[in-house]
């Protein structure tokens, strides 16, 4: 871990994602994300939706940063993305809130979209660590990060789960305003990886280590998925999970987009799973029913902060 000094430099000519804003936060200046150096936090409590290996019985201990670097414009958690949901805190408060989710039993300290807040959260980390913090902690991202943040990560972060979106850089651009994603992602999980390699599991079958990436298919985008999982399985095997994800929502914002404002048909979502079985990807997880389901969005109420 970088000391603390050169955490805080990162925040004044802010490249910690790949939009390379450059702007100063610790002036109060918002970059991309819509965040300045300040922490918001929109919720933090135990999330029984993640995969079996993360939630299990006991829950994963979420805490979900507000703010976002890519903004799809089909996100879910839409309010927190565009920073219009959550609760400023401080660094003190941070480490308390990671120690109270470990008490509460969370099986992971799970770190939802929180690119923007690196500096920070390895510094609340070591205080909690400090403090008898011990349980993995796993890094949620959208799959656009940078390798030199994600560098600042190693050691501190024991289980990677990043998105793989898009594999077309103009799918990338319509949706996310980042036509670049695709090779910015394959890049980020490379480093991954590259720390969290081998995947761990204690004797309950929760994970302690390694890498899942998930993929969300999109409505008439069922090639690009299996483009996606043709690429990650020709280049790391089983050595990683796969997370098939069906529960695209269309959100009411989502209807300037025609073409995505439904939900993915049954045969879409088999047609990747044979894909995926065809290709000889044993580690993965697949999503039955009606997860596409706007329940399964929890609540930014600031619960939990």
């Amino acid at each position: 871990m970088e000391s603390i000094t050169k955490m805080e430099e990162f925040l004044k000519k802010c490249t910690l994602c790949p939009r390379n804003c450059k702007v100063n936060r610790m002036a109060d200046k918002a970059g991309y994300c819509g965040q300045s150096a300040s922490i918001y936090v929109a919720r933090a409590a135990l999330h029984m939706w993640e995969e079996p290996c993360i939630s299990g019985g006991r829950g994963s201990g979420t805490v979900f940063f507000s703010g976002c670097n890519l903004r799809c414009v089909f996100c879910q958690n839409h309010e927190i993305a565009a920073g219009r949901a959550g609760k400023e805190i401080d660094i003190e408060h941070l480490a308390k809130i990671f120690l109270r989710l470990q008490k509460e039993g969370a099986a992971n300290l799970n770190l939802v979209t929180g690119t923007h807040c690196v500096p920070q959260i390895i510094r609340s980390l070591r205080i909690a660590k400090e403090k008898g913090f011990k349980i993995p902690v796993l890094y949620n991202s959208s799959g656009y990060e940078s390798v030199e943040t994600l560098k600042l990560l190693e050691g501190a972060v024991d289980i990677y789960l990043p998105d793989f979106k898009y594999i077309n850089s103009v799918t990338a651009k319509k949706y996310s305003n980042a036509s670049d994603y695709p090779q910015i992602t394959k890049m980020a999980i490379k480093e991954m990886v590259r720390q969290c390699k081998e995947a761990v599991f204690d004797d309950e079958g929760y994970m302690q280590r390694g890498v899942i990436v998930r993929h969300l298919i999109l409505p008439g985008h069922v090639e690009e998925s299996k483009q996606i999982l043709a690429y990650l399985y020709g280049t790391y095997g089983n050595d990683i999970y796969y997370s098939i994800m069906n529960q695209y929502t269309p959100l009411k914002h989502v209807a300037a987009y025609p073409e995505i404002n439904r939900k993915i048909t049954e045969a879409e979502y088999d047609e990747v799973v044979d894909f995926a079985i065809d290709l000889g990807i044993e580690n993965g997880f697949i999503q039955e029913g009606e997860t596409a389901d706007e329940s399964f969005i929890p609540q930014f109420d600031c619960e939990g902060i």
